[in-house]
């Protein structure tokens, strides 16, 4: 069987379009298999293992991370609780208790958690004699009977949600309490 000129050159043409259609498809290929093990060498870290380990081994690790988070999420809950614990409101009201003493020299300071519970310090000053008082609180009340200053001081302390960088240190109101030296009476009263 012979064909003829028209024939085969039209053979020549399909042939050809064949030949580049599957050049086009071996090159898709070749980058599709590139890209297949720049992925599976970024997954495998440098292994040599095979993709059935690979994977069983970060199965492993993704539930080892599970447990490592439930313990984190243990962990913090266990801190907030004892956070919520630790005398972190504390609030000091300064007076004067009698009218022939000046300087405010007299305090009131509460010593709260986050719940209201602690004790209210009260120093009491006069000419010849100062006298100390602790009471408990619960829940920002006390079964104790409290000064107006008791109760300015406890309503101070719950007030506060949190020291902010306009606060005055908590330093300071000690080392005014106390008589550091380098203090004035007579200071303004802290909020």
């Amino acid at each position: 069987m012979e064909f003829d000129a028209a024939t085969v050159g039209v053979l020549v043409l399909v042939a050809i379009a064949l030949a580049l259609v599957a050049v086009g498809v071996g090159v898709v290929a070749l980058r599709g298999q590139r890209q297949v093990r720049a992925a599976y060498a970024t997954f495998s870290a440098g292994s040599d293992d095979d993709v059935l380990t690979l994977l069983q081994r970060h199965i492993e690790e993704v539930r080892g991370l599970r447990v490592d988070v439930a313990d984190l999420r243990d962990y913090t809950d266990g801190l907030r609780t004892l956070v919520s614990t630790g005398l972190s409101r504390i609030a000091t009201v300064r007076y004067d208790a009698f009218d022939d003493m000046g300087g405010r020299l007299s305090y009131s300071t509460a010593i709260l958690d986050e719940h209201g519970d602690g004790v209210v310090l009260t120093s009491i000053n006069g000419r010849r004699d100062s006298r100390a008082y602790a009471k408990t609180v619960g829940k920002g009340e006390s079964a104790h009977n409290l000064s107006q200053e008791e109760h300015e001081a406890i309503r101070r302390a719950l007030d506060r949600s949190g020291r902010t960088p306009s606060d005055e240190p908590l330093l300071l109101d000690v080392l005014e309490v106390v008589g550091a030296p380098g203090t004035a009476a007579g200071t303004p009263e802290r909020s």
